[in-house]
């Protein structure tokens, strides 16, 4: 006989004082689904964006020439509201882990100007070579990048 499974805690919603940076992304026409919201599979590529935006703008990531390219190797969401077109949100963003090789982003979607998260999540990365496919330490820049996002 196996014992029942404990529920995990229900997730609650972040404050905008919880991230550290933060993206405005416009929600586009295509975004909404038949239910009239921005459908669940735009907020994963909202991470993206708001993620690697950052880390291109600031020096830390090439992704036409740099030797050094991150992975996704895990994802996850929680919704709290709907968003829909033609709001904006804002993407906050934090780094709650990093390692060697590995960075766990969190990154919370705002209506635009709310307090509270509409949605958050994380993803995380594995940096590998780009030619090897091989996981490395992380250079520098994008090591300089991440501490100043750690929460």
């Amino acid at each position: 006989m196996t014992e029942a499974a404990t529920p995990a805690a229900k997730p609650t919603p972040h404050k905008r004082d919880s991230y550290r940076a933060f993206r405005s992304i416009p929600t586009r026409w295509a975004d909404n689904d038949m239910y009239g919201h921005v459908n669940n599979v735009v907020y994963y590529s909202w991470f993206d964006t708001a993620v690697n935006a950052l880390l291109i703008e600031q020096g830390a990531l090439d992704i036409h020439q740099g030797q050094t390219i991150g992975f996704v190797v895990e994802t996850q969401c929680n919704y709290f509201a709907p968003i829909a077109f033609p709001q904006t949100v804002e993407a906050g963003i934090r780094v709650a882990q990093a390692g060697r090789s590995s960075v766990r982003y969190e990154i919370a979607m705002f209506a635009e100007g709310s307090e509270t998260a509409a949605a958050q999540g994380h993803f995380i990365h594995v940096y590998v070579d780009r030619t090897t496919q091989r996981p490395v330490p992380l250079p520098d820049a994008l090591q300089k990048v991440v501490d100043s996002l750690k929460a």
